[in-house]
């Protein structure tokens, strides 16, 4: 295993800190934005195309604001009425394929939104990055300067919801109007992963809509590509969060250089552990944990591979992080495989009487793992391999005894909503499925107030997972 272990510093909210104004936008007409151009409209809900650049299809109704802008009749950018200074920013965000757009904080700070499905190493410039300053002046490679990139790529697929967190420090100036302090992204998070923290801005990032000052509007771009916004809170605040040097544990983390695995428990939701799972990650920066004791793939995740802290510190409790963007695919480990008299029958979730026996896993030619076990008389491989584009997981689940009445449970959800020929999007847009070429088509069903997808195996079954 590769294991670093470094020290790290701290920064929390002290008690002290007073929120003096919080804002939701309530997205249900534009009021909150100053002269919004016709590009801009709500929607009730979206869906891009996996196919085709820069495509959004929208629904009539309210709650997403969405911006349509093509290359032949481009968009324009919005501006709350409101201006803000030290501020939290918080939202939910979906990108067509291909798009780009940015959050600008006062109107002149960018964080980068585009599509950075898949890309390894990011830069300023993708998604979650903090955008170039600009300088005309300078030789054309020089020009831009001053960018940050996201410390991991943290994103997800386009027609993903994406969530991030920006706490912002603003600019100050004295009585005289001369900058006294720059401003600062104290931490912004994407998809519940640190991407910056502590980054100070020298000045605006290229774009900027003016001079730098106190307060400013947030804005939103509109002209570079199709891109869906919802859930926008701004929170101001009244006493900036200060540093902390109080530590705890050295953090330990497993890399994943090379393909690498580690046994640990996984917590799966809140009470509920999965205590016989193993994650496998490798160098496309994608990942995943998968429970043995019923053939369930627990999550995925972008990113850096594990912390290990919570097991190897002390005495430890077995449990592991993901250190990337988790997709959570299940919240209870239930059996994949179920023998039904018929697609509308209750799915088995106990192994009793199911015959069900692990038989841990082999290794392919490329050190990666390919899980066995029995259930219903049938020797089952569970083969769960990362994309080498980085964009998912594909699995390929063989039998060798095959019968028409074994089903494997694609996913339980309480969304389910179909995205194109053989292709699902899962929970309110957390991932989608994608059958393979020729697979038959699947059975969505609700049972109990739950959406459930599933598909006989016969003596094959490929689909794809992506996030």
């Amino acid at each position: 295993m590769n294991i670093s272990k470094t020290g790290f510093t701290a920064m929390f909210w002290l008690c002290g800190t007073l929120l003096a104004f919080g804002q939701r936008i309530d997205l249900k007409d534009l009021s909150a934005f100053k002269n919004p151009s016709n590009s801009w409209s709500l929607a009730q809900n979206v869906i891009a195309d996996l196919n085709a650049e820069n495509v959004l299809k929208t629904t009539k109704g309210e709650g997403i604001l969405v911006n349509q802008s093509t290359a032949k009749k481009a968009g324009s950018d919005l501006y709350t009425i409101n201006e803000y200074g030290d501020v939290v920013i918080e939202l939910d965000y979906l990108t067509a394929k291909g798009t780009n757009s940015g959050i600008y904080l006062q109107g002149n700070y960018e964080i980068q939104i585009d599509d950075a499905w898949g890309i390894r190493n990011p830069s300023s410039s993708n998604n979650g990055g903090i955008y170039q300053r600009w300088d005309d002046s300078k030789p054309e490679a020089e020009k831009g300067f001053g960018g940050v990139a996201p410390r991991q790529n943290a994103s997800k697929a386009p027609g993903l919801w994406q969530h991030i967190k920006i706490i912002f420090q603003a600019p100050q100036f004295d009585a005289t109007g001369k900058k006294t302090k720059n401003a600062k992204i104290i931490s912004a998070e994407l998809n519940g992963v640190l991407i910056h923290e502590n980054v100070e801005l020298f000045g605006a990032t290229r774009g900027a809509a003016g001079a730098e000052k106190a307060k400013g509007p947030l804005r939103l771009q509109g002209d570079h590509g199709s891109v869906a916004f919802r859930n926008i809170q701004i929170t101001e605040i009244s006493e900036m969060a200060r540093p902390n040097q109080n530590g705890g544990a050295d953090p330990i983390y497993i890399e994943a250089a090379s393909n690498n695995m580690i046994r640990s428990f996984v917590d799966v939701a809140p009470g509920v552990r999965s205590v016989h799972a193993i994650s496998v990650g490798g160098p496309e920066k994608v990942a995943f944990s998968y429970d043995l004791d019923n053939g369930t793939l627990l999550q995925g995740w972008h990113g850096d591979f594990i912390d290990a802290t919570p097991m190897w510190d002390g005495r430890g409790n077995g449990t592991s992080r993901a250190l990337g963007s988790v997709t959570r695919f299940t919240k209870k480990p239930v059996l994949a495989i179920s023998k039904l008299a018929n697609d509308q029958a209750g799915w088995v979730t106990d192994t009793a009487g199911t015959g069900f026996k692990t038989k841990g896993y082999v290794m392919d030619k490329q050190d990666r793992p390919e899980f066995k076990y029995m259930i219903n008389g049938a020797n089952v491989t569970d083969a769960v391999k990362v994309m080498e584009n980085g964009q998912g997981l594909s699995r390929e689940i063989t039998v060798d005894k095959p019968s028409k009445d074994l089903y494997f449970l694609l996913a339980t959800a309480s969304k389910i909503e179909e995205a194109g020929k053989g292709l699902y999007l899962i929970d309110d847009k957390a991932y989608y499925i994608q059958l393979g070429e020729g697979a038959a088509k699947p059975v969505v069903r609700n049972v109990d107030g739950k959406w459930e997808i599933i598909a006989p195996i016969g003596s094959k079954l490929n689909y794809s997972i992506l996030f």
